[in-house]
């Protein structure tokens, strides 16, 4: 009797279910955040958001994390199989729209996971370590660049998602060679909503992603900025 996960593409299959259980987890959490937490603790008593800070929010945090992590491997090493997989036809595999698609969900979701551990996490231990007494300093600007950041990654989740989903539902023609060019594209204009993040404060660049409702707009308006591009700049002659 064979079974269907002992071979090859049974490893692959639990690869992307893991994938699916860390991105469920992951992308949760930080709606959880931005769209019930925060607007629950803008409104609550300074005690009740104390508490919570204390005992709810190191709970959701862990698998926050660990979700991101969790999902940034098992997406990489997904694409890195694949490309191994394909050998002397790499190249060939790149120029498709499975690539052009899939990377880009790649590089959007590599910079969400930064933002995880090395911007979130950081500066919310420092939240945490306040709440339970302990004296942090600069304490309101740790809080809004945690903010920023989560805001940003929630921005992104949204074209993350749309392409991932495009990956193996959606095909794109294009025309070879234009693939690393698009990508190219996704860096800059990644880098750009990244830096946003790192180094704004205030204004007008910070203002769309400050509310829920702005948030969701400003995602989904994203979303279809980074199709429409993709359709143009892919086949370009």
């Amino acid at each position: 009797m064979q079974w269907a996960l002992f071979n090859f593409d049974g490893l692959m299959f639990l690869l992307r279910w893991g994938h699916f259980i860390f991105g469920i987890a992951w992308i949760g959490m930080l709606w959880y955040f931005n769209f019930v937490q925060g607007p629950f603790f803008a409104k609550a008593e300074a005690a009740t958001k104390t508490e919570a800070t204390k005992g709810l929010v190191p709970r959701a945090l862990f698998y926050f994390r660990y979700g991101a992590m969790g999902t940034f491997l098992t997406g990489w090493a997904i694409i890195l199989v694949k490309f191994a997989q394909a050998g002397d036809a790499g190249g060939a595999l790149f120029n498709t729209s499975w690539s052009a698609t899939i990377l880009t969900g790649a590089i959007l979701g590599s910079i969400m996971w930064f933002n995880v551990w090395f911007v979130i996490w950081p500066r919310q231990k420092k939240v945490i370590a306040s709440a339970n007494g302990e004296k942090v300093e600069n304490l309101p600007a740790l809080a809004r660049r945690a903010f920023l950041a989560s805001r940003t990654n929630t921005l992104m989740s949204v074209p993350l998602l749309f392409f991932m989903g495009a990956a193996s539902h959606l095909t794109i023609q294009l025309v070879p060679g234009m693939v690393a060019v698009w990508l190219g594209f996704v860096v800059v204009f990644a880098g750009i909503l990244e830096a946003n993040a790192l180094l704004a404060d205030k204004g007008p660049t910070t203002k769309p992603i400050e509310t829920v409702k702005g948030v969701i707009h400003s995602g989904l308006a994203l979303a279809v900025v980074f199709y429409v591009l993709a359709e143009v700049i892919l086949q370009h002659k």
